[in-house]
């Protein structure tokens, strides 16, 4: 947070009138929301997000599948992830090792998309597809394709499977085999103020994205899972 609010405009100019100081809330004036920002203003502003430094003015809705898709539904090597979505969409460039990624249009897959999807299958390898509730029902059924669903903040339920997913911010966490959604803790940090669950990505220079309300704001706890001992979300 110090360093956002010493090098980012958006961060200096909200907080500065919100009454706080290098972020400690000045004596007298509590600010709003403990100074948390709604995502949608913040979007509103992207350019505003950048540091004085420099960087990427984009945000980028696939950063930290890789590292959630390990707690959702943990792809071995040969595995296939296909990521639905628009053309623009990205591959996920941080699957493990030895797993392969792509991008799909739900209601018609390209031809390469189609290949990739029947060798990995002819193989007996595992294909994952991940996306919203619509996309992954539009999208050609096969009994051996495992489904992992998107989940927003506000929209959580008991799974089976899914990702904590938002389309700003990314990845921001996944649905554990003990039937709560953790956080990808170690690069996401949230909690609870006023007007709902905050959250901060803690290792993404640009945009930078410090103490936001996801989903017009959720209330909830972050709390430590009894059974593995690392943050929860509880909505």
């Amino acid at each position: 947070m110090r360093s956002a609010f010493a090098t980012v405009p958006f961060y200096r100019e909200r907080w500065a009138l919100d009454g706080r100081e290098d972020p400690v809330v000045v004596p007298g004036r509590t600010g709003t929301n403990g100074g948390a920002a709604p995502l949608a203003e913040a979007v509103h502003k992207l350019v505003d997000l950048v540091p004085l430094a420099g960087g990427a003015p984009r945000a980028d809705p696939v950063r930290g599948l890789g590292r959630v898709l390990r707690t959702a539904r943990a792809p071995g090597p040969g595995s296939l992830v296909v990521l639905l979505g628009p053309d623009d969409l990205r591959p996920p460039a941080d699957l493990p090792k030895g797993v392969r990624g792509c991008v799909a249009d739900p209601d018609g897959p390209n031809a390469s998309v189609l290949r990739e999807l029947t060798a990995a299958l002819h193989r007996g390898h595992r294909v994952l597809v991940v996306g919203d509730d619509k996309a992954i029902a539009a999208f050609p059924g096969d009994d051996r394709i495992e489904a992992v669903p998107h989940r927003e903040l506000d929209s959580l339920d008991s799974g089976p499977y899914g990702v904590l997913h938002d389309p700003v911010l990314g990845y921001l966490g996944a649905l554990g085999n003990c039937g709560r959604w953790h956080l990808d803790w170690p690069h996401v940090y949230a909690r609870p103020t006023d007007g709902g669950l905050a959250f901060t990505l803690l290792r993404q220079d640009s945009p930078r994205f410090v103490d936001v309300l996801p989903a017009g704001g959720v209330r909830g706890e972050v709390a430590p899972c009894p059974r593995h001992g690392t943050p929860v979300v509880l909505t």
